[in-house]
C-alpha cells in the first residue's frame, strides 16, 4: 500500500498536460520497411525453386509436311512473277487458276508489289488470288 501511495505521490508532482496529443515518429519504421522490400526486390527474382516432377510422355506425333509458300512479284510495268515465269495483267486470272491447281490451297501466297502501282492493281491481284482458293494471303511490305 505504501508503494501505491509514493507513486500517487510522484505522479501528483509531475505535471502532465492531458491534452497535449503524442507525435509518433514512424519515419525509422518507414525506413526498415524500404530497406526490407529493396532486399526482397533483388533476391525475388535470383531465387529458384526445383521441384521433381515427372511429366506425361507423349504420343509419337507424324512428322509434319511443310507447305511450300508462294510468292507473288509484281513490278512497276505490271509483270507478274511467279515461280521464276512471267505473267501479263490481263490474262493472269486464267493463268493463275490453271498453275494453282498443282499447289496445295493451304499455301501462304505472299504479294509483293512496287509501291509506285495503284491501289486499286494489287486488289485486283489479291481477288485473283483468293478467288482460286487461297485463304492465307499477305501483303509485304518494306516497313
Amino acid at each position: 500500500m505504501q508503494v501505491v501511495m509514493r507513486v500517487l505521490r510522484v505522479v501528483k508532482n509531475m505535471n502532465f498536460d492531458w491534452n497535449e496529443s503524442p507525435d509518433l515518429n514512424i519515419t525509422p519504421l518507414v525506413d526498415i520497411m524500404l530497406v526490407l522490400m529493396a532486399i526482397l526486390m533483388v533476391t525475388a527474382p535470383v531465387m529458384e525453386y526445383q521441384d521433381d516432377i515427372s511429366l506425361p510422355k507423349g504420343s509419337k506425333a507424324k512428322t509434319m509436311q511443310k507447305i511450300p509458300d508462294l510468292t507473288v512479284r509484281i513490278d512497276k510495268s505490271k509483270r507478274i512473277f511467279v515461280k521464276n515465269r512471267h505473267y501479263a495483267l490481263k490474262t493472269f486470272a486464267d493463268d493463275f487458276h490453271l498453275l494453282s491447281k498443282d499447289i496445295p490451297k493451304k499455301s501462304v501466297v505472299y504479294i509483293k508489289a512496287d509501291k509506285s502501282l495503284s491501289y486499286e492493281t494489287v486488289m485486283r491481284i489479291l481477288k485473283i488470288i483468293k478467288d482460286s482458293g487461297f485463304s492465307k494471303v499477305s501483303l509485304v511490305t518494306n516497313g
